[in-house]
């Protein structure tokens, strides 16, 4: 009797590990596909840098071409240029600040009013504001239409990573290994491609207004591929939706309805006491203290990141290579991106406890680079690109291993609030870099 019920059982166990691996599957490869697509518009502004400021340059002194872009990058200006560093104006970093600074905002001020936007109003406002950004950078006819649109997809790129980090919370933890290589494949991909693209070619006005179809992926990843737990609040606020576990389960569902209950009766002896302090100090994970050992590295290993990226290489020019200057500034930002798919998709194979670490080591390639920029000891680009890699790999491996120990150490009723209380670190190590770029723009290009 009992061999007969197992054999009968057995078609129902296998269909249920079959369906759990397929969910499995699906959830990955959705964040996968987050990842690429919200940060994608991001890289192409960041790669597109050097051409915007190049076209405002041009458009200063002759007749703008109806059938050109604000990033073409065919403009030469170096003739316009008496310095030995080819400098453009102003700094890329004036780009960086416009791609960095609106997703700051809204990462800092997420915390008020984020728990009342249900994540599918979300996601497609991060689908609307990727779209606009391509579009306006695509017809632009003025740096500042140009930088218009990059501000849109800084504003659907911030909140983009500061709902997707929280939305691993109601999933297996995974999934953070797919949204980390997704948003390293969103680097590669799009520098990769804006470079290549132009160097073949191909006008890019039509290689921006082809890359609309990323916010389409990004809507098909969220609502049709990722396998939500059956009472997911897609379309109402967390608080409405009552308690969701990660990955769904009936026990873990259970476990959180005891512990609302429990945060009820907190609440009503709160009433007494004044407003609960979210941030103070909770059991499991106290946020503002132990989350300050993941942010401060991050945030670190991302301001000398991208004082190198948008403060120094522009400045390692190398008028005697077979590329131009636009193009060693490109290829730069490739092989960066490169190492930043590499590092964030190796949380499978290798785990990265001490932080601090990577932070020193980034450091240590900024006071490289500086040097090099200064005393100009290198004699080739192809001496600065492994360096540019290795530069990538630091901040991909940064990145991945700081959200999977914050989503491991967090508390269940904490992860989510620290999931995306965290994305703010790297965010305001990028805007620092942003501005510490300018005096030392400033200086190297008065020389």
């Amino acid at each position: 009797m009992d061999q007969a019920e197992s054999i009968n059982a057995d078609p129902v166990i296998q269909q249920n590990d079959f369906e759990g691996r397929s969910s499995k599957i699906r959830n990955w490869s959705g964040f996968w596909l987050l990842g690429l697509c919200n940060n994608f518009a991001y890289v192409v502004m960041l790669s597109a840098a050097h051409d915007i400021l190049t076209k405002q340059q041009a458009d200063n002194s002759t007749t703008l071409n109806p059938d050109s872009l604000a990033v073409d990058f065919e403009v030469k200006h170096s003739s316009n240029n008496s310095t030995r560093y080819d400098c453009n104006p102003v700094s890329t970093a004036v780009i960086l600040l416009a791609d960095i600074l609106p997703s700051l905002v809204i990462k800092l001020s997420a915390t008020l009013y984020i728990h009342q936007v249900p994540y599918g109003f979300r996601v497609l406002f991060c689908v609307s504001t990727t779209a606009v950004s391509f579009l306006l950078v695509s017809f632009s006819t003025s740096i500042s239409i140009s930088i218009l649109g990059v501000v849109f997809a800084s504003m659907g790129s911030g909140l983009g990573e500061l709902s997707f980090l929280s939305l691993t919370t109601f999933f297996s933890r995974d999934v953070l290994e797919g949204w980390g290589s997704g948003t390293g494949g969103a680097g590669v991909a799009g520098a990769l491609l804006y470079s290549a693209l132009t160097q073949a070619g191909l006008s890019p006005r039509v290689t921006l207004l082809t890359m609309l179809v990323v916010p389409t992926a990004m809507l098909l990843s969220y609502f049709f591929l990722l396998a939500f737990p059956p009472t997911f609040p897609q379309w109402r606020r967390l608080r409405e939706a009552g308690p969701v576990g990660r990955g769904g389960a009936s026990e873990e569902r259970r476990r959180l309805m005891d512990e609302t209950e429990e945060d009820e009766e907190e609440e009503s002896d709160q009433q007494e006491k004044g407003p609960r302090d979210y941030t103070s100090r909770s059991p499991g994970f106290p946020v503002t203290q132990d989350i300050l050992k993941f942010l401060l590295p991050l945030g670190l290993v991302y301001y000398a990141e991208y004082f190198i990226n948008q403060g120094l290489l522009e400045l390692l020019y190398f008028p005697k290579s077979n590329l131009s200057h636009a193009e060693q500034y490109r290829w730069y930002q490739t092989l960066y991106q490169v190492g930043v798919l590499v590092s964030r998709s190796s949380l499978r194979c290798v785990k990265i406890r001490k932080l601090s670490v990577l932070a020193l080591l980034q450091c240590v390639n900024a006071l490289l680079l500086l040097s090099a920029v200064y005393y100009q000891f290198l004699p080739s680009p192809w001496l600065v690109f492994p360096i540019v890699l290795y530069e990538g790999l630091l901040g991909g491996a940064s990145y991945v291993n700081t959200f999977y120990y914050i989503s491991k150490e967090a508390g269940d009723r904490e992860r989510e609030f620290a999931m995306s209380a965290a994305s703010v670190g790297d965010t305001i190590g990028i805007a620092m870099a942003a501005i510490t770029a300018f005096p030392v723009h400033s200086y190297f290009c008065s020389l």
